[in-house]
């Protein structure tokens, strides 16, 4: 199976947002720059049979923005929301998926696939940045395949 673990797209400051942080948006150059990251992936015939997205609003957005690269919608993962553990594994299926969610949660769960841990501390999933994971969804059953950062895909876009 090929994972897909994205970061969602640059959000309104945490220090400058009054609301709740999981209503936290993104803002208006963040979406614009994710859609031409998601453009890059297009040119890569990235393609996903599914795309699970945190239920925070800045990820639920990205996850929109996302969802021209599969023929369904997206569906809101509360396990996206929190530290990963066996209950998110246990949601994967053989599926070709994008997960959409946050820091340090994402390089968490990059660890836990790659090498059964939680400290994702090796690298950080930068903000719009991919992560492609392929084997079993299991605890250091899958290998990396690709790390693409926001601006490697924007220039795919542009090219």
């Amino acid at each position: 199976m090929d994972l897909y673990l994205i970061r969602h797209a640059i959000a309104e400051e945490r220090d400058q947002w009054t609301g709740a942080d999981s209503e936290r948006p993104l803002t208006a150059d963040g979406a614009r720059r994710f859609a031409r990251e998601v453009q890059g992936l297009a040119r890569l015939e990235v393609r996903f049979e599914r795309i699970l997205t945190s239920p925070w609003k800045r990820a639920r957005e990205s996850a929109e923005l996302l969802a021209e690269l599969c023929t369904r919608p997206p569906e809101e993962c509360p396990e996206l929301a929190a530290p990963p553990g066996d209950a998110l594994l246990a949601l994967l299926g053989e599926e070709s998926t994008a997960l959409v969610g946050h820091e340090p949660w994402m390089s968490d769960l990059a660890a836990l696939l790659l090498a059964k841990t939680l400290d994702g501390g090796a690298f950080e999933i930068k903000k719009g940045a991919v992560v492609q994971l392929e084997g079993a969804p299991r605890r250091a059953g899958m290998q990396l395949r690709a790390l693409l950062p926001p601006r490697v895909l924007r220039a795919l876009a542009e090219s």
